[in-house]
C-alpha cells in the first residue's frame, strides 16, 4: 500500500548550492539554491526567478559560481537561502565566511566551501515550465583538504542535500557503489 502525499518537489536528495555573485559595489552576495543541476557535462541550471538579487547580479556581471555546500557550514549556507540580498545589503559580511576573485570569470570564490564551479551567464528563460539561469562551467576547483591522489574524495567534502519533505538537510558521505560497473552484474 502507497500514502499519497501533498507535495510535488518530492526528488530527494537535492543539491544545497551556493550560488555567488559580486553585487554592484562589488561586495559578495550569496544565495542558497536547492534548485539546480547539471543540464549537461559542461551546463548548469538554477532554478530562479528574476526577483532574486543574486539573478541581477548574475545578468549585469555575465558570471556567477556554484559552491557545495557542506555539513560544516550548515548555518552559513542555510542563512544564504532565508536572508535576501534585496534587503540585507551586507548579507555575506554577517555569515563570517571568506570569498577570493575566482580565476577565470568575475565571481567570487566562498573561500569555506570545499568545490566551486565558475560559471559564464549564458542565458535567462523564463517560460510556462520553469525559468532559470544557464551558465557554462569555465573552471572547477577544490579545497585541497578533499583531494586524494589527484581526485576528489566525496567523504571528505561532507556535501549536504535537502530533504524536501521534511525541509532538513543531510549529509551525504558514504561511497556504496560503482557508477557503471555495479550493474554490469545483470548484464548477460
Amino acid at each position: 500500500m502507497r500514502t499519497k502525499l501533498n507535495i510535488t518537489e518530492g526528488i530527494f536528495p537535492m543539491p544545497v548550492l551556493m550560488v555567488a555573485t559580486y553585487n554592484e559595489d562589488g561586495s559578495v552576495n550569496v544565495m542558497n539554491a536547492a534548485w539546480g543541476t547539471m543540464q549537461e557535462r559542461d551546463s548548469v541550471v538554477l532554478n530562479l526567478t528574476e526577483t532574486h538579487k543574486t539573478v541581477q547580479n548574475i545578468k549585469a556581471r555575465g558570471a556567477f559560481t556554484v559552491s557545495i555546500a557542506d555539513a560544516a557550514h550548515i548555518v552559513e549556507a542555510d542563512y544564504f537561502g532565508v536572508e535576501s540580498g534585496n534587503k540585507v545589503a551586507d548579507k555575506f559580511a554577517r555569515s563570517g565566511l571568506t570569498a577570493s576573485k575566482a580565476e577565470t570569470v568575475d565571481a567570487p570564490v566562498i573561500n569555506e566551501f570545499p568545490i566551486c564551479l565558475e560559471c559564464r551567464f549564458i542565458e535567462y528563460q523564463n517560460n510556462a515550465y520553469g525559468c532559470g539561469v544557464i551558465g557554462k562551467v569555465i573552471n572547477v576547483t577544490a579545497d585541497e583538504s578533499v583531494m586524494v591522489d589527484g581526485k576528489i574524495d566525496m567523504s571528505k567534502v561532507n556535501a549536504i542535500a535537502f530533504d524536501p519533505y521534511t525541509h532538513g538537510y543531510y549529509k551525504v558521505t558514504e561511497r556504496v557503489g560503482e557508477a557503471f560497473r555495479d550493474g554490469l552484474k545483470l548484464k548477460k
